[in-house]
């Protein structure tokens, strides 16, 4: 097997781990210890119920197609004991720079509409901020040393919470 087969197998079945381990925890068994998966009663509850579910599916979309980019195209993944070859700057991250904890805040919150349990908005604002002092402590400061100039370009182009409405194009 060649050395990017095997590397990509690696990172593939790194990155399930990950996933469950992560995401599985921040976003599945926290919110099952908040809310045991009962729902509530509130006021628009149906319509509020149904663009939590619509938050949840995005969400999961979006952090599966995040974490399988960083596996095939990153050749990594998204755990710091196992980094990616190369910057990742396809897929969602033409739009925004961390779609992971977008992701994951989507399902949180979408959650949080659909049981309407106001302690699950309460613990995603906790996560939000951990998300963003941990891009801008470590994230950020150990891709511009791993991939300066196109960390650097990246950073540039995209931002870092709020998607862009037209997906950049890496070199343009």
């Amino acid at each position: 097997m060649n050395d990017t087969r095997s590397r990509r197998l690696l990172a593939g079945l790194g990155t399930l781990v990950f996933l469950f381990v992560a995401p599985g925890f921040v976003a599945g068994l926290v919110p099952f210890w908040i809310t045991r998966w009962r729902y509530h009663s509130y006021p628009g509850a149906p319509i509020l119920r149904a663009a939590g579910v619509v938050l949840v599916l995005a969400g999961l979309a979006a952090l599966l197609e995040s974490f399988w980019r960083f596996a095939v195209k990153g050749l990594g993944t998204p755990a710091p004991v196992l980094p990616t070859r190369r910057l990742v700057v396809s897929g969602l991250y033409r739009f925004v720079r961390n779609p992971m904890y977008l992701g994951v805040a989507a399902i949180v919150v979408g959650q949080a509409m659909l049981f309407g349990d106001v302690r699950l908005l309460e613990y995603g604002a906790v996560v939000g901020g951990a998300f963003h002092a941990f891009v801008l402590l470590y994230e950020e400061p150990t891709l511009a040393e791993a991939y300066p100039a196109e960390y650097a370009e990246f950073r540039a182009n995209v931002p870092r919470w709020t998607p862009r409405l037209r997906p950049w194009r890496p070199g343009s």
